[in-house]
């Protein structure tokens, strides 16, 4: 059709992404670049394409009783749901890390799970919250870990030892506490076997069709995580959903307001140590929210410089026009430092048991979780417009996109959360601000600007104040960013996210800072496109 662009199936999403290659690469996970070149083939397929619509254009449904008024508790999932799901979980995007444990496993993994995201988004959730759970399951329930690390999907609703393999939730919050977990008034009573009976509501339970969720409630000593069966002996386990949420975004993914109607539940850890015990979740959740919400930058910018190269304007192609590329350009370098941070963080899951790297998670996931989450939504707006009147239109996928970037800023603790999770890191650990100042002392001699920006901080990380948490979020979260590219990327892509991000670029996309290199970022955007 004249002047209209063609679809963008049938690539390599991988090859095409040099920052993606480059990162797997310096992060040590070189090994894994043959089938990561497969699933970027995958992902591009017209019948993938067209799943991820799919599964987004048809959300779940519930059924919570039957015609003749018998409890059913049960989501069903358009297929293409299940499509996605199971090719996810036999690739490993659950477990693939925690199976074969090694020098670049996590980094792997986030590679690919990073590929995954630019599908659709929502199915990520109990692939992400299965991830997560299990280094809790290991310490304290390693008899569930054969199936949850199995790589199979069984979508039917059917209790779990019917299955070939099982997916984890979760349900922390409540109506009247929100993000205050010490608020909440569930309740846990011991019985007699050891387990408890829980009795309450949840205002959010993810995936709510997963074999077996973490739920927090107050048992006799305090709060406690609970791992909780969703069937329990060949009958339902007193998890009674209520109603779905209608959310904006992440709408093939169900989340459900649920009654605690007396669930057997089996106590992870010690009573009043709940949030202790679920934390380890709840930072690889965040970990995941950093790869989605890079993911979901990235795709943005395979819109909008697929479209600005085919496209003509005044002449001329888009990809052409001076003001066009130095936005195109900036998007770009948006998701640089996005995905840098991202694989760095992966680095240092695969070496946690290095002096330092922990820590360093810790930090790092509240710094990542912040930033990358909240920037997403204006990228996302911002390539959205790179399309003008299709760019919002719901069979485009950057519709799609602008709905979904604010949900991972949201998830897992918003965004004041995460800034006053920082100062609690650096005030109770000397480990954490020790190795993210290891992280930037190698560079801040050749880029001035960095050290210039990390001299005028380091007085603000002695005692922090609460009401400077974001500002000091945001600035550890550039100087990170800016910091990991000075010493993997090449030297005209770090000087152009230092030099923009902390010095003479603008407060919109498209105002980078002057000597840029364009054509270099541009290149880098769709690498022999």
């Amino acid at each position: 059709m004249d002047n209209q662009t063609p679809d963008f199936v049938d690539q390599d999403a991988f090859t095409l992404d040099q920052a993606l290659v480059e990162g797997v690469m310096r992060e040590g996970a070189a090994w894994a670049r043959p089938g990561l070149e497969q699933y970027g083939r995958w992902i591009t397929r017209p019948d993938i394409i067209a799943a991820g619509f799919a599964a987004n254009r048809w959300p779940p449904v519930l059924h919570g009783l039957d015609r003749q008024g018998r409890r059913q508790d049960r989501v069903s999932y358009h297929p293409a749901y299940h499509q996605l799901m199971r090719h996810a979980l036999e690739a490993g995007l659950h477990a693939a890390p925690w199976r074969e444990p090694g020098t670049g496993a996590q980094v792997a993994r986030a590679a690919r799970y990073y590929l995954h995201s630019q599908v659709e988004a929502g199915h990520c959730c109990p692939l992400t919250m299965t991830f997560a759970a299990v280094p809790v399951l290991q310490r304290y329930r390693p008899d569930w870990l054969g199936k949850v690390l199995a790589l199979a999907y069984d979508g039917d609703d059917k209790p779990p030892e019917r299955k070939p393999g099982l997916t984890l939730g979760m349900a922390m919050t409540e109506r009247q506490g929100g993000s205050d977990l010490r608020a909440n008034t569930s309740r846990a009573e011991p019985q007699r076997d050891g387990s408890y009976l829980l009795r309450g509501h949840k205002w959010f339970m993810s995936a709510p069709m997963s074999d077996a969720f973490l739920v927090l409630a107050q048992a006799p000593a305090g709060l406690g995580c609970f791992l909780v069966p969703r069937w329990w002996q060949g009958g339902r386990n007193g998890l009674e959903l209520q109603r779905l949420k209608d959310k904006m975004g992440n709408r093939s993914n169900a989340s459900a307001e649920v009654a605690l109607a007396g669930a057997k539940g089996w106590l992870l850890g010690e009573e009043g140590r709940g949030v202790h015990t679920i934390i380890e979740m709840v930072a690889l959740t965040r970990f995941d929210c950093i790869l989605g919400s890079a993911a979901g930058q990235r795709q943005a910018v395979v819109q909008a410089v697929h479209h600005a190269r085919h496209r003509k304007a005044f002449g001329e192609r888009l990809i052409r026009q001076p003001l066009m590329r130095r936005v195109l350009a900036d998007l770009q370098l948006e998701v640089e430092g996005s995905l840098a941070l991202g694989l760095r963080l992966a680095r240092a899951l695969d070496d946690s048991t290095v002096p330092g790297e922990a820590a360093l998670v810790r930090l790092g996931t509240a710094i990542g979780k912040y930033w990358v989450c909240k920037r997403t939504p204006q990228h996302a707006a911002e390539a959205m417009e790179c399309l003008g009147g299709n760019g919002a239109m719901e069979d485009f996928i950057t519709a799609r996109l602008y709905r979904e970037a604010p949900i991972n800023a949201i998830w897992e603790g918003s965004g004041n959360i995460q800034a006053l999770d920082v100062l609690r890191v650096l005030d109770s650990n000397p480990d954490a601000l020790a190795a993210l100042r290891g992280e930037l002392t190698p560079v801040l001699a050749a880029f001035p600007r960095l050290g210039r920006t990390w001299r005028a901080l380091e007085p603000l990380l002695k005692h922090p104040a609460p009401e400077l948490a974001r500002h000091v979020t945001e600035r550890l979260a550039l100087l990170w960013q800016g910091a990991i590219l000075a010493r993997g990327a090449p030297e005209g892509v770090a000087r152009a996210f230092i030099d923009s991000r902390l010095g003479e670029g603008g407060l919109t996309f498209g105002t980078l800072a002057p000597g840029c290199d364009l054509e270099l970022l541009l290149g880098r955007a769709l690498a022999g496109d």
